[in-house]
């Protein structure tokens, strides 16, 4: 991953923890309506892949083991991991392309209303991304995958060649020479692996996106509430395809791209359509960047216009996010597939211990914080959820206190210790396992790892009943906790 160049390192701050009677006080522990729905409290267990589905994308004993651990923390919101809506094979990821992942994903919510006793609202991120292959050997490449054209002939020397020997010739050139006769996309695609963009119009699947997912979404939203979910969250952040279309970088010129009103068209259609599918009384919002952290990339302005269009079109809440895109991410290893988290832009989404001055914590709140204040100032209340490196109470109740968000959402800190909101709540913060920040869960997730902390996943491997990773070193679940 990217590192800043200043290397100071900031360790996670326990801070003061409240007394159970000033937990229930708190702001962080009082109810916040969500749409239809009211939270018992303003905590929230945003989407996290642990790479724990089955190969075809079904629910496993180990996805019910995830949830489980933190539905006994009995947060007021937990989200579930980014969750397919095609039925195309996408690896070890949740899907809900089709109604045969229907049984699963109720299972799934079952578990969760038992082990939270019912106290937890249950939502699924849903989620659309374009093809992205790995890298290749440099033989397959020029071999197989690239697309021989007039250009790459008329660069042999004789456009009516076969095309054998032009791959051929192709293959023998040193990186230097074969450079010049690549275009970019090319050269991209031998050097990092193939990459569909939502500007590809070229290819019909791609041009046909704004007329093919909103009912895809739609459909995945309403399996989704015949499974009993509390609600949907549209994945509209990072470096997948609703995100895509948010970007400055979408160029399309089909009414779909350029400025701000047409690249929120699709993502406001893909709303619209989910809504009509499954009514008002059941809660829809999404997830977002607040700022893509890449050059020309949207910024903060840009997004507190979607918020406010969001809003107003009648989401239920805005999750906000950072970061992780494709256009800066590093150089894969050859047989290895672009991650859209090695670059400054995924450092911003998950930024280590080790960090500039600034530091790791809180680092997506001043933005959060400006887009609330133009959603709050074009009169629409919906609330937003802010995520960033919270670990302790006093960030999580500032955050709330200052006006910058009404929900606050733990990631690495709540995989660090799942009981978090209990410990807290009851008066047991000094028994929270604070989160290192290494990013040891991250560097899992890159790999497509069952993900697990460093904090739990080495203690108790004797434990009864305890499932293990497939290596059979690390933990799948956290010890228990009991007050």
């Amino acid at each position: 991953m990217w590192r800043p160049p200043e290397r100071v390192r900031h360790d996670a701050r326990p801070g003061i923890w409240p007394s159970a009677a000033e937990a229930s006080a708190s702001r962080l522990f009082s109810a916040v309506d969500v749409g239809p729905l009211k939270l018992r409290q303003r905590t929230w267990v945003p989407a996290m892949v642990p790479w724990r589905a089955s190969a075809d994308g079904a629910v496993t004993p180990e996805v019910l083991d995830w949830y489980e651990c933190f539905a006994r923390g009995r947060p007021g919101a937990i989200v579930v991991e980014a969750t397919g809506i095609r039925d195309v094979p996408s690896g070890p990821l949740l899907r809900v392309g089709h109604d045969r992942f229907g049984p699963g994903l109720r299972q799934l919510v079952e578990r969760v209303r038992r082990a939270s006793g019912g106290e937890t609202r249950l939502f699924i991120q849903l989620i659309d991304f374009l093809a992205i292959r790995r890298r290749p050997l440099a033989t397959r490449f020029f071999g197989q995958f690239l697309r021989i054209s007039p250009r790459h002939r008329a660069a042999f020397g004789d456009p009516a060649a076969p095309e054998a020997e032009v791959r051929s010739w192709l293959a023998s050139l040193t990186p230097e020479d074969a450079a010049q006769v690549l275009d970019a996309r090319e050269r991209e695609s031998l050097d990092f692996g193939e990459r569909e963009r939502v500007t590809d119009t070229h290819l019909e699947h791609i041009r046909e996106l704004p007329v093919r997912l909103p009912p895809l979404f739609a459909a995945a939203a309403r399996r989704a509430r015949a499974a009993g979910f509390d609600g949907v969250e549209l994945h509209f952040a990072h470096a997948y395809t609703m995100a895509s279309f948010l970007s400055r970088s979408n160029t399309r010129v089909d009414g779909y791209g350029g400025n701000l009103e047409n690249r929120l068209r699709l993502p406001l259609e893909v709303y619209e359509s989910v809504r009509r599918e499954v009514g008002g009384d059941f809660t829809v919002g999404c997830r977002f960047l607040a700022d893509e952290c890449v050059e020309q990339g949207s910024d903060p302005r840009d997004a507190a216009h979607f918020a406010v269009r969001f809003a107003h079109a009648g989401m239920d809440f805005l999750s906000l996010s950072r970061g992780g895109k494709f256009d800066d991410a590093r150089q894969p290893k050859v047989g290895e597939a672009a991650y859209p988290y090695t670059g400054r832009s995924g450092y911003e989404c998950m930024p280590s211990y080790f960090s500039d001055r600034q530091g790791p914590f809180g680092r997506n709140l001043n933005s959060t914080a400006l887009i609330r204040a133009a959603v709050r100032a074009s009169g629409a209340n919906t609330p937003v959820v802010a995520a960033g490196g919270i670990h302790n109470f006093a960030q999580a109740e500032a955050v709330l206190a200052s006006g910058a968000a009404d929900i606050v959402a733990f990631a690495r800190q709540a995989l660090a210790d799942p009981d978090w909101f209990r410990k807290v709540a009851g008066g047991h913060g000094s028994q929270v396992r604070l989160c290192l920040y290494t990013n040891y869960c991250e560097a899992l997730d890159q790999r497509h790892r069952q993900v697990t902390c460093e904090l739990w996943d080495r203690e108790s491997l004797d434990e009864p009943g305890i499932t293990r990773s497939a290596d059979g070193k690390r933990r799948l679940t956290p010890p228990r906790w009991e007050p």
